[in-house]
């Protein structure tokens, strides 16, 4: 207990803290619970009038500070500045963007409960509810979108939240969260939520630099404290004995024992299962089974829970291995509730598409207690997923990586099967940003009083990597930023060309470039220095002899020029021997494997590239030879009979053949050895006069002069690695100012901008098109690509500059004869022009159409079943799947929806895009947009 003195003083600390920042203290009366330090910190700043940047780990309660935000701006408070409240005096705006539609639906409902329906509004590619309201719910690419068209909306602005702005390191969509940082007017106060990285301090100066006044507030600590294992067949291991042992990495003694025994025993022979594969050779280790995982954290008290298995395909098979072994994790009364919430959420879907969503058997596992969550499942069978976890009644999710951005979806547990996922293009090893992301799900505040990492271990599991991934707090935000199309003109349309160049400068990227700068600008003074310091050390009191150096190095140069020009030359006589042979003529292969004597079966002339014909040796051996195994040009040395039919492939016929090249008495290994048809070196007339002119210089004589050479060559060595660094700082200042001058030069030549950097009507087209193949969308309409298309012609036309396979396919995927098919080869032949324009001015070219969503969607617009529509998905492991088809579908009706309400579009194409909308939204494309 404290004493009465303590307990005053805490009193009169809490009367002070109260009276210097009132709204703080209205809005923690109506929490219900206490604010953490970094929490009151960050909102005391915010109080104050200034910006504010939050990095905390998941799950710490970072919101709250954006949710202080929104009551400052209801309250009226006056703005940064202590200015007045808004228009008129009255409240002020807030608007919480967030990354994906999903959080921001999240948080409308979220503020809605605390602040009533009247006061808030979402805006996202789906919905517009209430826009005009003082807390605005919206993605980022919405208030992006906002501020290009001076949107009226953003009239009384004072707050604007960023939540998750980590994002911004997002490849394909990070450049939106720095334009809407930069653009938005200096009178907004910006929030920045993120989760911990570790350049904060970098990421705030830019902001400083940007936003001006910004206080950094970083917690490490988790509100739940987070306890690490690993599972090795069926025993369970802390990964560190104590917090100070994870401090320092140091892995719990009896794991890595425990696991290097098991490595032992595999080795050995001693971990093979023993039936039919048991005398396989080599060490087999079969982990636990996915069942058995679950039933294991069952028994512990560890549920709910998230498997994490970076794969589809494995999550859904986890789930039917656990319904297989019979697990069932929930009561009569949980599972009846189960199926209420579940019947209410699928009314919107028809009965034949939910038998081929495969309805009953994930209804089934719903029913005990399991589920997969993954981008390839129907969003609102995700959704309900999401709703049943978060209420407990869901106890284990199999769930690949895509759980972890950001939804709200804590358990007690977490499970990682590997370390490795696909990343699209590899199978690369988890980063410690990653395992920091995914682990930090693990700890429900106020329900857990601890949370558990669990990593199942395998043979290529090293314990101490884990450690060092569970230890390491190394997570960088890297900015994703590069000029668009849409940007130039959006950003010359509003400020001008020169303000634009200016704008780009003060981006995140141009300042991580600028302080890259710095490190390398200092490495060049400090060779400048050594190579000062070495030039001392080479100095001959002989003479210059740095003049004498350059003349050893001059001869060197000559040296490996003539050898290059000889072996230019014997290649040239090889190709061109080789281009004279005939049928029946015996050569001798000089080098290689294949050397001796050899027979031509066939010339292999005419043809592109190298001749390589293809002959038979003496050793039976038939096959192609190429120039490269000829150092002397291939002289036909007796000619000899081929059977007119002869095969190759026959060892009969190989070994007649074979045995007429012996007998023609020819010696396989004689000839000029040797006789290279080349100029020695020395009687190269520049090279003897180098040579001469070395022997006579002062320097040569000098008997350090080896020395003196070792020191002349590091410090030349030291000059061109010096000279690269420069290079490389030249072509990072200013790097995003050029890229956007050679998109402002094409813009320019394409029509979209003046001479004088005034954007014309094409050009205002452009800047509505929001979309990755922005200029080629562009393009199409002003050749009238798509005019005259049927509603689902134009879906499938259209679904080209969007769609992206998750897979590299090799063979083109069909399309739908006739209109779609003209269209399509047309839309290819802009992109084919327009990638030369891009690769011809250095910039990174436009993405190739991608043919495989045309069929899909064109069958789906023209009212086709949805089994036959995904049977159709150019996909190389089956058919499409149902998430797959609705997330693409949904980028194809936000194009058609820009289409129709383009100023560069006929009135016909902006009708038939109304009506591919109305087309394709049904069924589960309905119960989306209803959502």
């Amino acid at each position: 207990m404290s004493s009465p003195a303590e307990r005053y003083a805490a009193a009169r600390r809490r009367a002070a803290q109260a009276s210097e920042f009132p709204a703080l203290e209205e809005f923690t009366l109506d929490l219900g619970f206490d604010l953490d330090d970094f929490q009151r910190e960050a909102c005391q700043s915010l109080e104050r009038g200034s910006g504010v940047l939050v990095c905390a780990p998941t799950g710490a309660g970072k919101t709250v500070v954006g949710e202080f935000a929104v009551h400052l701006a209801l309250r009226g408070a006056p703005g940064p500045g202590g200015g007045a409240a808004g228009p008129g005096g009255g409240q002020r705006k807030c608007f919480y963007t967030t990354p994906i539609k999903a959080l921001s639906n999240q948080k409308y409902h979220d503020l809605v409960d605390r602040y009533g329906a009247e006061q808030v509004g979402l805006l996202t590619g789906d919905n517009a509810i209430n826009g005009d309201a003082p807390v605005v719910v919206m993605t980022t690419e919405v208030l992006r979108n906002m501020l290009y068209a001076g949107s009226a909306t953003l009239e009384g602005l004072a707050y604007v939240v960023m939540d998750e702005v980590h994002y911004l390191a997002d490849r394909f969509r990070g450049g939106v969260w720095e334009e809407v940082i930069i653009h938005l007017p200096a009178s907004v106060t910006l929030v920045s939520l993120s989760a911990t990285v570790s350049n904060a301090e970098e990421f705030a100066d830019w902001l400083v630099t940007v936003r001006g006044e910004t206080a950094v507030v970083v917690s490490e600590h988790r509100p739940v404290p987070l306890w690490q294992h690993m599972l090795v067949g069926k025993r369970m291991f802390d990964l560190f004995h104590d917090a100070d042992a994870a401090r320092k990495h140091d892995v719990h003694p009896e794991l890595l024992r425990y696991t290097r025994d098991t490595m032992r025993r595999l080795e050995l022979g001693e971990g093979r299962s023993a039936g039919p594969g048991g005398g396989r050779r080599g060490p087999r280790w079969r982990g636990p089974m996915r069942p058995d995982i679950v039933e294991r954290l069952d028994r512990e008290g560890l549920l709910p829970a998230i498997l994490f298995i970076f794969s589809r395909a494995g999550c859904d098979a986890a789930v039917q291995q656990c319904l297989a072994a019979g697990l069932r994790l929930t009561s009569p009364e949980e599972r009846a509730e189960i199926r209420r919430v579940v019947e209410s959420r699928v009314t919107a879907i028809p009965g034949e598409d939910l038998s081929v969503l495969g309805y009953w058997e994930w209804l089934d596992g719903l029913e005990r207690g399991l589920a997969a969550h993954h981008a390839g499942m129907l969003p609102a069978f995700k959704e309900v997923v999401e709703e049943l976890f978060v209420r407990g009644l869901v106890k284990a999710v199999f769930a690949t990586e895509t759980l972890a951005l950001g939804i709200n979806m804590p358990a007690r547990c977490v499970v990682l099967e590997r370390l490795v996922k696909y990343n699209g293009e590899a199978h690369v090893d988890l980063t410690p940003g990653e395992y920091t992301q995914l682990t930090g799900r693990a700890g429900r505040r106020g329900i857990d009083v601890e949370g558990h990492a669990v990593v199942v271990w395998s043979p290529e599991t090293d314990p101490r990597h884990v450690a060092g991934l569970a230890s390491t707090r190394t997570y960088p935000l890297r900015s994703s930023f590069r000029p668009s199309y849409n940007m130039a003109v959006n950003l010359v349309g509003s400020v001008g060309a020169e303000p634009a160049r200016a704008l780009l400068e003060s981006s995140f990227a141009q300042f991580q470039a600028d302080r890259s700068v710095v490190g390398l600008a200092r490495q060049v003074q400090r060779n400048t220095e050594t190579i000062e310091a070495y030039g001392a050390e080479a100095a001959c009191h002989h003479g210059d002899f740095d003049e004498y150096f350059a003349l050893r190095v001059a001869i060197a140069d000559r040296e490996r020029a003539l050898a290059r020009q000889g072996q230019t030359q014997r290649k040239a006589a090889a190709v061109a021997s080789l281009e004279r042979l005939r049928v029946g003529d015996v050569i001798r292969v000089p080098s290689g494997r294949r050397a001796g004597l050899a027979v031509v079966l066939d010339p292999a002339t005419g043809g592109f590239g190298e001749p390589r014909p293809l002959v038979l040796t003496q050793d039976r051996w038939a096959g192609r030879v190429s120039p490269s195994d000829f150092t002397t040009p291939a002289e036909v040395l007796a000619r000899i009979r081929v059977p007119k039919h002869f095969n190759h492939r026959s060892p009969a016929a190989r070994r007649d053949l074979a045995a007429a090249v012996s007998g023609t008495g020819l010696d396989r290994h004689a000839g000029r050895r040797g006789g290279r048809s080349r100029q020695p070196v020395g009687e190269d007339h520049r090279l003897s006069q180098l040579r001469s002119e070395l022997r006579r210089h002062p320097c040569h004589a000098c008997p350090d002069r080896e020395e003196h050479a070792r020191w002349a060559e590091r410090r030349r060595r030291l000059e061109r690695d010096t000279e690269e660094l420069r290079q490389r700082v030249s072509g990072r200042t200013g790097s995003l100012a050029r890229t956007f001058d050679r998109i402002v030069a094409l813009l320019t030549a394409r029509g979209y901008l003046t001479a004088d950097g005034e954007v014309t009507d094409a050009g205002r087209m452009l800047g509505r098109i929001w979309t990755e193949a922005d200029l080629l969308v562009a393009e199409c309409l002003r050749r009238g690509v798509w005019d005259g298309l049927s509603p689902a012609e134009l879906a499938a036309a259209v679904s080209v500059v969007v769609f992206e396979a998750r897979r590299d396919v090799d063979e083109r995927a069909s399309l739908p004869r006739g209109p779609v098919s003209d269209a399509v080869d047309e839309t290819l032949k802009l992109w084919s022009d327009i990638e030369a324009d891009e690769a011809a001015r250095g910039l990174a070219v436009t993405r190739e159409p991608d043919l495989g969503f045309a069929w899909p969607i064109y069958r789906w617009a023209r009212g086709e079943a949805l089994a036959k529509v995904l049977a159709s998905g150019h996909e190389i492991d089956g058919e499409m799947p149902a998430g797959d088809f609705v997330r693409w579908a949904r980028q194809v009706v936000d194009l058609l929806g820009q289409l129709a309400d383009s100023g560069g579009a006929s009135a016909d194409l902006r009708s038939t895009a109304r009506q591919a909308i109305a087309a394709v939204n049904r069924g589960v494309l309905a119960y989306h947009a209803a959502a």
